[in-house]
């Protein structure tokens, strides 16, 4: 999608749904929302954190909550639109002009910016995965002093970059070639893919 510099280029770009993109935004700008452009979309935002946006597809248009996972929804017209990725985003989806019920939109809307201004907010928390040395790394780094301690140095995912890089190996010999090849960069202090990531 190109990118768009203000709300009302962003409804122009997905004029098929114009009329329908103007009565949402008339209801989101009667509340005490702030309104924005980010990532391309308009964001509507209570000091400083994100509560809605409005968004515009091929099939249809929505309404973005950014913790949706907390309003009551006592109509049923949230959905999770990445059931098993999303966790606190629900979405308000519309096909028609005629899908929009103003009063209900603006009570999920005037919802949502107390659940906010309440600090309902659904922490994430990373599960990270467990460095998993492999065999033969393992024997290197008892033997070679400095090389262990360049490893110890290296960040936790520069460390698992490594160790999955010489395991997925499937022939002995081509884990002995690849510890062989990162030894120097593990000296170095370097990960992995450090040169792909400066590019």
């Amino acid at each position: 999608m190109k990118k768009v510099y203000s709300v009302e280029e962003y409804i122009e770009t997905n004029d098929h749904w114009k009329k329908e993109l103007d009565l949402l935004r008339s209801i989101l700008l009667k509340t005490e929302l702030n309104e924005n452009i980010k990532w391309s979309a308009p964001v509507y935002d209570v000091n400083g954190k994100n509560v809605v946006g409005l968004g515009a597809f091929k099939q249809h248009f929505c309404l973005w909550f950014f913790n949706g996972v907390f309003l009551k929804d006592k109509e049923g017209l949230l959905m999770n639109a990445q059931e098993g990725k999303t966790k606190a985003l629900r979405q308000m989806r519309f096909t028609s002009m005629e899908d929009i019920q103003p009063n209900v939109v603006f009570d999920y809307v005037k919802e949502a910016i107390a659940n906010q201004k309440a600090g309902k907010e659904l922490k994430l928390t990373r599960t990270i995965k467990p460095v998993v040395i492999p065999e033969e790394l393992k024997a290197v780094l008892k033997t070679d002093k400095d090389l262990n301690t360049a490893f110890k140095a290296l960040t936790p995912s520069k460390q698992r970059e490594y160790c999955e890089h010489i395991a997925s190996a499937k022939r002995e010999a081509t884990k002995l070639s690849r510890l062989e090849k990162i030894t120097p960069m593990i000296l170095e202090g370097k990960g992995l893919h450090d040169k792909y990531k400066n590019c």
